[in-house]
């Protein structure tokens, strides 16, 4: 296992949670999902590299990025639920076509 790579993961993971702290206290709501989802997709990647010693695929999707480390099978239904609603803010937080579409 490359201990730097995810130690790195790691850190960027818990930096983007403490950044959606930051941005539900402001009411950035939009914002919120976004981090989350980067929170889930570092924290993932570090998973990844426990489980494979090698770095993870260059890829957002939170799903894929699971499948691709074989442990999409192993997250609870509840947490899979969560992606399918994080998923879509990944692309949509950083381009909505207004912010009004984007809330709903």
């Amino acid at each position: 296992m490359e201990y730097n790579n995810y130690t790195y993961w790691l850190e960027m993971a818990e930096y983007d949670y403490q950044t959606a702290i930051a941005m539900l206290r402001t009411k950035r709501y939009l914002y919120v999902g976004f981090m989350l989802h980067q929170t889930i997709e570092k924290a993932f990647k570090a998973y990844y590299v426990l489980l494979k010693s090698e770095n993870p695929p260059f890829i957002h999707s939170l799903m894929r990025l699971a499948q691709s480390g074989e442990f999409y099978d192993d997250i609870p239904e509840e947490i899979k639920d969560l992606i399918d609603i994080l998923e879509p803010l990944n692309i949509g937080a950083r381009y909505p076509k207004s912010q009004r579409e984007a809330y709903e």
